[in-house]
């Protein structure tokens, strides 16, 4: 009895690496965002912990945003020149080989559209992929930039401002998802037709310059 009480203790003296992030606070946050967006898995884990600081410190929530919104743009541009150094290579070796040439074909058609979807929603989505795809098929580095930065600023901006004025229930929706599946349904309703219409948008605006270069041809 006195052995499991003991383990029992250490149990809770030893510190996830959340809970260690989560005191480092910002610098945590920029560093966890960072991580996020390279090819190892952090489940969410900025979405979480910009909630989680936006919450605890509230006159604060725009500085977490900012920091993770930082620490995601430099993450996304490291991914993305390392992809674009090495190639498909660097997508061969980082993420599985089935199916990526038919992924490479899909970025090509509809990148922006599925760049700023998957940056821009909250889902542990393997936005690490779109970004060395991006770098890898040649993407224009500005653009890339532009894009990224303005869906993450979006994301993270709203995840703290919701935490920051409805902190204990956003918390609660996080840590029991499965109670409040009425709303997520809702909001993955609204996410899938953001992506569909973020798509098409994109496919319009990428194809229109190329539509009107035949009747300006015609013309001389």
């Amino acid at each position: 009895m006195l052995n499991l009480l003991l383990q029992a203790q250490r149990r809770r003296r030893s510190p996830t690496l959340l809970s260690t992030l989560r005191h480092l606070g910002a610098a945590g946050l920029f560093f966890l965002a960072i991580l996020d967006s390279s090819p190892i898995p952090t489940f969410a884990g900025p979405d979480i912990l910009t909630a989680i600081l936006a919450a605890s410190h509230r006159p604060l929530w725009y500085e977490y945003a900012a920091c993770a919104t930082a620490g995601s743009v430099l993450g996304a541009y490291i991914t993305f020149r390392l992809a674009r150094r090495a190639g498909s290579a660097y997508l061969d070796k980082k993420f599985k080989k089935s199916g990526l040439s038919k992924f490479l074909k899909f970025f090509k058609r509809w990148g922006t559209g599925t760049l700023a979807a998957s940056a821009a929603i909250p889902l542990p989505s393997p936005t690490s992929m779109f970004f060395a795809a991006a770098g890898a098929s040649d993407y224009p580095r500005g653009k890339f930039l532009t894009i990224v930065t303005l869906s993450r600023a979006v994301r993270y901006f709203g995840i703290a401002f919701i935490a920051g004025h409805y902190g204990r229930h956003f918390l609660r929706v996080l840590r029991h998802p499965l109670q409040y599946w009425g709303w997520l349904l809702v909001f993955l309703g609204i996410t899938v037709a953001l992506i569909v219409g973020g798509i098409i948008a994109s496919h319009r605006m990428e194809s229109a310059p190329a539509s009107e270069r035949v009747p300006a041809g015609a013309r001389d």
